[in-house]
């Protein structure tokens, strides 16, 4: 009898519960153990993992898939070489698991203090690239926690070869092959199951565009850390320095197009528009950027006009719209109205409008005086990340090893009894 789709989830996902209190008392030396262990089997299975890739590749292209797509889907040596530096990167971390902060003494003589630990499972729904497999599993069991990954099917045989390697890294620091899962088939009735099992994940973490956020956050049974659009913005303050200024958004926008952290608006305030965005236009034409602008913005230079639904709009392409606003209060009530609380960023040397605007500013992160491509786990010291998050409870923002974590209480006592007083 053939096991169907939910047999299958079901399956995975107790095999997961199971692994996840074998990894969850792991020691740091055992997972970093596991990690070098995955690394060395990487670097020996080059050309297993290219051989594989080529598949995916051939499918692609039969298939139509876009070269963006395909130029993300590749596993290069330049790729296998960083995916084998991140799993060393991350056994080099500081371990958190089981770090115990705030111990004080109550009244009662007890001791309170806080305890971090795993989350348990964790669902990983990913799209094309399968660099993201080694990035999913390593921040996962270096931080205690067991993992499904499911890929994108037209990266399934990448993502088996990948898996393969983890696979002996894990064997290789005796832990249980399903502390990292992935999922085999491309069914995508997959998808649904893994999200609508509380009783064998905890958390769900969706990588990838927004149709498949939306579906993820709106049918998942189980919490999701997610962020669904990268609108962010940089902020030319009337206080800015110009010229700091003009490389700060050249770079916001044009250091890569398609990342979430790629500035997609850019605010000007009248009093400095006029002596900023001519030169401003010019730099960012020479790299191929179209501009769009508000009826400010085309007085002073020559843009195509920005519709309503250009300030709300994730472009992840060389495209950039521009408004002059009359100010701080304007630039952060823009912000907060059209932005998705991702990465929003100020150029002013006004150290008070400096910190209304981070006070202010509702995002994950704010930055001042930097491009908001620094959005980024690795950037932030983190290591490696899992994806950004835009949610407000748990985590926000890049989501590294202590995100994959959370906190419980802890209670140390002498034989105190509530009611009596403390000798």
């Amino acid at each position: 009898m053939t096991e169907s789709v939910l047999d299958y989830m079901t399956r995975l996902g107790r095999a997961a519960r199971q692994a996840s209190r074998v990894i969850g008392r792991a020691s740091a030396a055992q997972k970093n153990r596991a990690l070098h262990a995955a690394a060395d089997a990487l670097d020996a299975a080059r050309e297993e993992l290219t051989a594989a890739n080529e598949q995916d590749l051939a499918a692609g292209r039969a298939n139509g898939l876009e070269p963006a797509l395909l130029d993300r889907l590749a596993l290069t040596p330049a790729r296998i070489d960083g995916m084998i530096t991140g799993l060393r990167q991350v056994a080099a971390l500081p371990d958190p698991v089981g770090a115990i902060r705030d111990m004080s003494y109550r009244p009662s003589g007890i001791q309170v203090g806080k305890m971090r630990v795993p989350l348990g499972v964790i669902g990983i729904i990913y799209e094309s690239r399968p660099n993201v497999t080694i990035d999913a599993a390593s921040l996962c069991l270096k931080s205690g926690n067991a993992t499904i990954l499911r890929g994108g099917s037209e990266a399934i045989h990448s993502n088996r070869a990948v898996a393969r390697c983890i696979q002996r890294g894990l064997a290789a620091a005796d832990l249980p092959a399903a502390v990292v899962q992935v999922v085999e088939t491309t069914d995508r009735e997959a998808v649904g199951a893994l999200i609508s099992m509380p009783e064998y994940v905890d958390v769900i973490v969706p990588r990838g565009g927004r149709g498949l956020i939306e579906r993820i956050s709106r049918d998942a049974r189980v919490p999701v850390i997610k962020h669904l659009d990268g609108i962010c913005h940089v902020y030319v303050a009337e206080h800015a320095e110009l010229d700091k200024a003009q490389r700060i958004a050249l770079n916001a926008k044009t250091y890569r197009y398609g990342i979430c952290g790629a500035m997609e608006t850019l605010l000007v305030d009248q009093r400095v528009a006029a002596a900023f965005l001519p030169s401003m236009a010019e730099a960012l034409l020479a790299k191929g950027v179209e501009l769009r602008g508000c009826e400010r913005t085309q007085a002073l230079i020559d843009v195509l006009p920005a519709s309503e639904q250009d300030w709300h709009t994730e472009y992840l392409a060389p495209i950039l719209s521009i408004r002059v606003v009359e100010g701080l209060e304007q630039a952060i009530e823009h912000i907060n109205h059209y932005g998705s609380h991702h990465t929003d960023a100020i150029v002013t040397e006004h150290q008070g409008q400096a910190r209304q605007f981070m006070t202010e500013v509702d995002s994950a992160s704010v930055m001042l005086n930097a491009p908001t491509c620094f959005a980024d786990g690795f950037e932030y010291g983190l290591g490696a990340e899992i994806g950004i998050s835009t949610d407000k409870l748990h985590a926000r923002g890049p989501v590294g090893l202590e995100g994959l974590t959370c906190e419980k209480y802890v209670v140390v006592g002498d034989g105190q009894l509530r009611g009596q007083e403390p000798c």
